[in-house]
C-alpha cells in the first residue's frame, strides 16, 4: 500500500482535507519525475484554523500525563518498525534517497522517538531559597504552548520529527508546514504515524503550502510561541527577523561550509573514506556536509590521489538500486545551480580533478582542486556533490582556513595525536567538531546546532527542553510580608 493517496492532504484539526487555494502543490519523484501527488494548497484562512485548532488542543494535552504522554511515542516507535518497507519506498520515491540514506533516516527517526518518551519525563521544576523569611520559591517548567515547525526537503521526515516529537512530548501541540518538494515524507507521513499512535486532535497539525499563497502568516500568527526552522541562511533571516518582530522565540538551524581536516600525521585511508562519504551521503544534500577538505602539504599528493580514485568509483544512478552512491538532486532547478557553480569555479581558476557531468537531476560528483584564495565558492554551502580540496602548511594556517567560512555547523579533524585534534577542535568556530570521524552526525541527547550563518540555539536532549518550554516563577509567602506603605 502506498501512503501517498491517503497522505497528500492538508490534516487539521484531526481531519483530513483539501486546502482551498486556487493552484496546486505537484509532488514529483526527482529521479524519473514521475508524478506523485497534486495537493491544493492551504490558505492563510486555513493557517489560523490550523492554529486555533492546536490552541484549543494543547490546553488539554498540557494536563495529561506525562506517562501517558509518552505512551504515544512507544506506539509510534511501533508504526515505524511495521511500515518500515513503505517509508523507505515513500522517502526514496519523494526525495531520491539511496539505500544507505535511508537506512540512515529511518535509524535516526527511531532514536529521536525513543528520546521523545523520555522527553516527556524532563521537564523539571526546582525550589529556590528566598532572602525574605518565610518566602518559598517555585520554577515550573511549562510547554510554551504552540510551536510552528518549518522542515526542509533533504531529510524531511526526521527533520520534522526532531522538532515535532520534543514539542509534543513536552506538552506543546504543533502546525508543521513541510517543504513543498516533500510535503508527503515531511509533513502527510508524520502526521498519519502519530494519529495512528493516538495522538488527539487538533494537538499536531500539518499545512501544505507556500509564501506564494500565505506570505508570512505561519510566522506572524498570534499563536505561536515559538518558531523551529530547518533550511537556507537566506530564509533563516527572514524567519528571525519576522518572528522577533513579533516577540516570537526561535529556533534556526541553518546551512553549513563544514571543513574536514586532514593533518600530517593522519590515517589517510581512513580520512578518505570519512571525507568521501561527508561531502557525498545524499548527494551532498546535507547541512553537515564537507564542502571544504583540508589536507596538510605533507600528505596531500597521497591523499589527493586516494581521495579522487575512491570519488571516482562512486556508482551514480537510479535511488532503487542498492549499489546507487548517488542519487538525484531534489530537482532540476537545483541541479543546475551546482553544475553553474563548478563552471564559474572553473572558469576563475580552479582545476576540476574530476567533472562530474548533469543529465536531468542526476549530478556526477565533481572534484576541485586549486582553488583561489579569495574564491567565492570558499565561502559557499554547497549543496551538491561537489567538494573542494585545500591544501595547508600547519595546524596554524589550517584553522585560519577552516574559520574563514561565514559558516559554523559540523566540522571534524584526522589525527593519530587525540589530543593534538582536540586542541585543533576548540579552535574551530563550530557548533559542532568531530576528531577522527565524518561531519555528518546527529544524536538524540547531544546539542545540535551552529554558530554564526548556520543558526540560532540548539536542539536535542536538554536543549530542546530550553527551547519548547518556559521558566515560571510562582512564590508563595507562608508567613506575613512586611510592606512600607
Amino acid at each position: 500500500m502506498s501512503y501517498f493517496d491517503d497522505v497528500a492532504h492538508q490534516f487539521i484539526d484531526g481531519e483530513w482535507r483539501s486546502g482551498s487555494g486556487s493552484w496546486d502543490i505537484v509532488d514529483f519523484n526527482p529521479y524519473n519525475g514521475e508524478k506523485l501527488a497534486s495537493i491544493p494548497v492551504a490558505t492563510a484562512e486555513e493557517i489560523d484554523q490550523a492554529y486555533r485548532a492546536a490552541e484549543r488542543a494543547q490546553r488539554e494535552w498540557a494536563e495529561v500525563n506525562p506517562y501517558t504522554r509518552r505512551l504515544v511515542f512507544e506506539r509510534a516507535l511501533k508504526i515505524v518498525d511495521a511500515r518500515e518497507a513503505e517509508l523507505s519506498d515513500a522517502i526514496t520515491a519523494e526525495v531520491g534517497g539511496t539505500h544507505a540514506k535511508v537506512g540512515f533516516e529511518l535509524h535516526l527517526v527511531r532514536e529521536f522517538l525513543r528520546e521523545a518518551m523520555q522527553l516527556a519525563l524532563r521537564a523539571e521544576g526546582r525550589i529556590l531559597p528566598s532572602p525574605v523569611d518565610g518566602k518559598e520559591n517555585r520554577l515550573y517548567r511549562l510547554p510554551v504552548g504552540v510551536v510552528g515547525v518549518i522542515s526542509p526537503f533533504n531529510f524531511p521526515l526526521l527533520l520534522s520529527m526532531k522538532s515535532v516529537a520534543p514539542a509534543i512530548a513536552l506538552g506543546n501541540a504543533v502546525v508543521l508546514k513541510p517543504h513543498q518538494n516533500t510535503p508527503v515524507c515531511g509533513g502527510g507521513l508524520v502526521a498519519k504515524i502519530f494519529e495512528e499512535a493516538g495522538l488527539p486532535a487538533g494537538v499536531l497539525n500539518v499545512v501544505v503550502t507556500d509564501i506564494a499563497e500565505i506570505g508570512d502568516a505561519l510566522i506572524e500568527h498570534p499563536v505561536p510561541r515559538v518558531i523551529s526552522f530547518t533550511g537556507s541562511e537566506k530564509v533563516g533571516r527572514h524567519v528571525a527577523t519576522v518572528a522577533a518582530s513579533h516577540f516570537k522565540q526561535t529556533v534556526l538551524e541553518l546551512g553549513g561550509n563544514s571543513a574536514l581536516v586532514v593533518l600530517d600525521d593522519a590515517d589517510l585511508d581512513y580520512a578518505v573514506d570519512a571525507a568521501v562519504f561527508s561531502r557525498f551521503v545524499h548527494q551532498g544534500q546535507v547541512c553537515m556536509a564537507a564542502n571544504r577538505v583540508l589536507v596538510d602539504r605533507a600528505v596531500e599528493r597521497e591523499f589527493t590521489e586516494k581521495f579522487v580514485a575512491k570519488v571516482a568509483s562512486l556508482k551514480v544512478g537510479d535511488p532503487v538500486d542498492p549499489q546507487t552512491h548517488i542519487g538525484p538532486l531534489i530537482n532540476e532547478g537545483q541541479a543546475e545551480a551546482v553544475s553553474s557553480m563548478v563552471g564559474r569555479a572553473v572558469a576563475e581558476g580552479a582545476t576540476a580533478l574530476v567533472h562530474g557531468e548533469a543529465r536531468g537531476t542526476l549530478v556526477a560528483p565533481s572534484v576541485l582542486g586549486d582553488v583561489p584564495e579569495d574564491s567565492w565558492i570558499l565561502g559557499q554551502e554547497i549543496f551538491g556533490p561537489v567538494v573542494l580540496l585545500v591544501p595547508f602548511d600547519g595546524d596554524e594556517e589550517a584553522v585560519r582556513i577552516t574559520n574563514a567560512s561565514p559558516y559554523g555547523l559540523s566540522g571534524a579533524v584526522h589525527t593519530a595525536d587525540i589530543e593534538r585534534g582536540v586542541r585543533f577542535a576548540k579552535r574551530i568556530e563550530t557548533g559542532m567538531i568531530h576528531i577522527n570521524d565524518g561531519t555528518v552526525h546527529d544524536e538524540p541527547i547531544v546539542p545540535f546546532g551552529g554558530e554564526k550563518s548556520s543558526g540560532v540555539g540548539r536542539l536535542n536532549g536538554d536543549a530542546v527542553v530550553e527551547a519548547f518550554t518556559t521558566t515560571k516563577w510562582i512564590s508563595i509567602q507562608h508567613g506575613r510580608s512586611r510592606f512600607p506603605f
